[in-house]
């Protein structure tokens, strides 16, 4: 059984429509996130993709990992798309709690109980997953409840229920970009998923005092997860997946991580901008030889 769903997991990272790997511009990034996490102990798997230009980077980011709690944005978007389809509603009562308070623990909270709630009021795991193969965000899976994930034995090696760097900032990019949810829906999940309590040891912990972030963390046993959009102070959004397996010191690593990605964008955005209005005559005089 386990060679068999390690097959399809290995069929389904071929067929998807993989993000590229790192920009040659971004080959300075690359290098120095190789060099930080080289000196880490533990597994790590990065991608980072500038929505603007669509330049990524990517370190280990066709290996798949445990999702963990990150997979909480689809299960949200996949129900917000169910809202803007008039099938439910945030409103809708379920249980003793309405599906917006379910929605705002399972974000800011990442409350397993309010997950399991939604994923089953959806129809179960299965049908996060269609919704995500029928939008063509493949490269993830979504294989169990929060429950059975958890009673399971642990292995971080385990196909199900997991992602790959790249697949998650595609799926990101996706909701963001790719018409899957109404502009309420999108606005909602994102200021929703900026509210984000756990984990602020991660992604927001080096960055610049007041950088936005919105993003969904995920930890289990030797596994530290974090993914979202960070903003730059242009305005340029980058959607990140930082997965950690094994080691120590994970979310530092994260956190270390995520400020070289936003100095590595802003340096190389600011020599790109720079060389657009350079004079032409010094164009020229540079392209000499």
């Amino acid at each position: 059984m386990r060679m068999t769903a390690v097959f399809c997991w290995l069929l389904a990272c071929l067929a998807q429509p993989a993000l590229a790997a790192s920009s040659p511009e971004l080959k300075p990034l690359e290098q120095r996130l190789s060099w930080l996490l080289a000196s880490k102990s533990g597994d790590y798997g990065v991608a980072a993709l500038d929505m603007a230009t669509g330049q990524t980077v990517s370190i280990n980011g066709d290996h798949p990992y445990p999702m963990a709690s990150t997979v909480k944005v689809a299960v949200a978007a996949a129900y917000l798309a169910q809202v803007d389809h008039g099938r439910r509603s945030l409103k809708d009562q379920i249980g003793s709690r309405s599906a917006a308070q379910l929605m705002e623990a399972m974000l800011i909270r990442s409350d397993n109980l309010a997950t399991d709630i939604l994923i089953h009021n959806l129809g179960g795991p299965a049908t996060v997953q269609t919704w995500l193969n029928f939008n063509g965000m493949h490269g993830l899976r979504i294989d169990r409840t929060i429950a059975q994930l958890l009673r399971d034995k642990r292995d971080l090696w385990d196909p199900r229920d997991s992602s790959t760097p790249e697949a998650m900032v595609s799926m990101l990019r996706t909701i963001d970009r790719g018409n899957v949810l109404k502009p309420a829906s999108r606005s909602y999940l994102l200021a929703t998923m900026a509210r984000c309590m756990t984990g602020k040891n991660r992604i927001r912990s080096l960055l610049p005092a007041g950088t936005p972030v919105q993003n969904k963390t995920g930890t289990l046993n030797r596994l530290t997860t974090d993914v979202g959009f960070i903003t730059m102070p242009d305005g340029r959004r980058i959607a990140v997946a930082f997965f950690a397996r094994g080691g120590a010191d994970r979310s530092r690593s994260i956190a270390e991580a995520a400020r070289a990605v936003y100095d590595g964008f802003s340096a190389h955005w600011r020599s790109w901008t720079g060389a657009l209005s350079a004079p032409a005559s010094l164009t020229r005089a540079n392209a000499l030889p």
